[in-house]
């Protein structure tokens, strides 16, 4: 390591610093990025994109591993492994690869243990990887950080799945998702078996209360959208009572969200919702109250019932990466 050398006073100031010939990248390889067969596959050309650019964003946060520079030989080698510590879904598996393809690594350096969209129990091998001992610790974090929070956010959608059994209800995610997570994190809710709402402000028109109030009614709102766009996307009413119910079945948008009725509103609300205009749940939905309020009028039982805590609140499933240097 004597090539490699550091000023740190230099870094701290926020100038340059040198660092000796290595066999890989200092934080990442240079872009385009090419995106793994096994992304693309999953995500769509946007959300592969997006997913590489938020690779990047992580890798630069770290900036160079200091450490690990100041105590590997550059050229070591080690193997490492992921294991589940808990019992949970595995969701993230082809993000490895896109990790590793930004961070430089060369493909095929991994396998999968496990299957994409799995149940294993605790102490399960989920994944291994071999490569540099100082890239694989660079990686390991940013691996970690995208499993732990996509399974987490399958594990939470999986439990509002089983409340909603037997109820022929389907489960919405939303918007709620953390800034450049949104592909991945409704990519986990769909892993895990849920629908995805929207994934942007253009692929369906929600009308919601300050539209409506600066319109001044719903109708006009919606005639708006309709004068404004050909064609027009599909149009969502978000309603707040029955008398807005009523007038948003007039409009005969795409879909109606009951926004934050209790059952007894809902048994009012869902008979005027014709089977031609889907009907939406939102607002106040938790893990205790989302099979009563799907089951809140039988005669007319909604189709859907969105959750923002599918993404927002979704507690981290935990995995590791366990390193074994090679002699």
């Amino acid at each position: 390591m004597s090539e490699v050398f550091f000023d740190y006073h230099a870094i701290l100031s926020g100038a340059s610093f040198k660092v000796g010939d290595l066999p890989y990248p200092l934080l990442h390889a240079d872009p385009p990025f090419k995106i793994p067969q096994g992304v693309s596959a999953i995500l769509s050309e946007e959300g592969c994109a997006l997913a590489a650019e938020l690779v990047r964003m992580a890798l630069e946060e770290d900036g160079p591993d200091l450490t690990s520079l100041g105590i590997f030989p550059a050229g070591e080698q080690a193997s490492a492994h992921i294991v589940a510590k808990q019992e949970t879904l595995v969701i993230g598996l082809p993000l490895i690869d896109l990790v590793l393809s930004v961070a430089g690594m060369p493909p095929g350096c991994w396998t999968a243990e496990a299957e994409e969209g799995s149940v294993v129990p605790s102490g399960t091998i989920v994944a291994r990887l071999s490569g540099h001992t100082m890239q694989l610790l660079k990686v390991e974090r940013i691996i970690l950080n995208l499993m732990t929070h996509l399974s987490g956010v399958g594990n939470l959608t999986r439990q509002y799945l089983h409340e909603l059994e037997g109820t022929g209800v389907r489960l919405l995610d939303t918007r709620k998702t953390l800034p450049g997570f949104r592909h991945l994190e409704k990519y986990a809710v769909r892993v895990a078996g849920g629908v995805n709402h929207r994934m942007n402000l253009w692929e369906m028109l929600m009308v919601k209360d300050n539209h409506i109030d600066a319109a001044g009614s719903i109708t006009r709102a919606v005639a708006s959208l309709r004068e404004h766009f050909h064609p027009c996307p599909p149009i969502e009413v978000e309603c707040r009572g029955v008398a807005e119910v009523r007038e948003a079945v007039a409009c005969r948008p795409a879909r109606i969200l009951l926004d934050n009725m209790g059952c007894a509103e809902l048994r009012d609300a869902l008979p005027l919702i014709p089977a031609g205009i889907e009907a939406e749940i939102s607002g106040g939905v938790s893990l205790g109250n989302i099979r009563e309020l799907a089951l809140a009028c039988t005669e007319r039982p909604a189709d859907f019932i969105s959750v923002g805590r599918l993404t927002h609140s979704a507690p981290s499933a935990d995995f590791s990466m366990r390193m074994e240097r090679r002699p």
